[in-house]
Formats: structure tokens, sequence, C-alpha cells
């Protein structure tokens, strides 16, 4: 079985895995993070946004191939202590309802402030467009997006 080289999370990690398997299982049966829930397994749902490189991407639908030598941060790696301005706008705010999606909403969000720390709700509603949240909580999302833009332009 092939092994690949990966850094999640900061850290060097290596697995021997078939190529076609999901970036999510290896996230999650391999190196036993739990932040990257299952949704649907086809892309659609967002339950397992992750960043690859630094973007937002679905680790249900990228393989351990594709994977080999890039750097995978998930909700785990985010902060260490949850500290992160969109972590710490979502507790603020109580955003989570049942909270199986938050994971990839902060997720999604944080990849967008990463590349615009000023977005406008449009631009929001686009970045996490394809991220389901079967409670309905999108207005305390939004809201609390623009809050961590506000905790980020703090931060400078």
């Amino acid at each position: 079985m092939p092994r690949y080289r990966l850094l999640v999370n900061g850290r060097r990690r290596e697995v021997e895995t078939e190529a076609d398997t999901p970036l999510l299982w290896v996230l999650r049966e391999s190196l036993g993070l739990t932040g990257p829930k299952y949704g649907c397994g086809v892309g659609a749902c967002g339950a397992c946004t992750s960043h690859v490189d630094g973007a937002a991407r679905r680790p249900c639908v990228v393989t351990a191939a594709e994977s080999a030598g890039r750097d995978v941060t998930t909700i785990e790696g985010l902060s260490p202590h949850g500290e992160h301005p969109v972590q710490r706008a979502w507790r603020e705010l109580d955003v989570a309802q049942c909270g199986y999606c938050q994971p990839g909403q902060i997720m999604a969000a944080a990849a967008l402030l990463a590349r615009d720390p000023d977005p406008g709700d449009d631009a929001i509603a686009a970045a996490l467009r394809d991220n389901v949240c079967r409670c309905g909580t999108y207005p305390r999302i939004l809201a609390a997006v623009r809050r961590a833009a506000v905790l980020l332009r703090e931060a400078r």
C-alpha cells in the first residue's frame, strides 16, 4: 500500500492508504481528527471543510494522493485554544445550534477572511453558500463573520 506524507495542523504526518482514499477518511480514521464532519461525501454540504494550502476545500472529494505534500489545516489546527477571531466570534454570538456543520462553516469563514479581511455581505454569502446548515443559523453565521472581520482588524 502506498505511503503519503502530509503536513497536517503544522505536524508532518505519514499515512499508508490507497491513493483514492478521501482525505476526510485519512484525517478522521488514520489521524483521529474528528473536527471535519462527514455530511454528504460528494463535496456538496461543506461539513468537512478544511484548508488545503490555505484554501477552503472539501476533504471528502480530495484524495490522499492529491493531498501528498500539501499543508492541511482542520478546525483542530486553526487555533490551539479556539482563539482564532472566527472561533471567538462564533462563541460571542452563540452561532451553533446543533453544531454539526459549524467546523466547516468556521473553516470556510476563516479562509474567506484570510483572503478578504473586510468582506461585504455578498462576499460572505458567496463564500459560504455551499456550506449547509440544516438548523438555519445563517443570520447568526453572517453576523459572526462580520464580527470576526472586526476582531481581525482590532488585532492588527
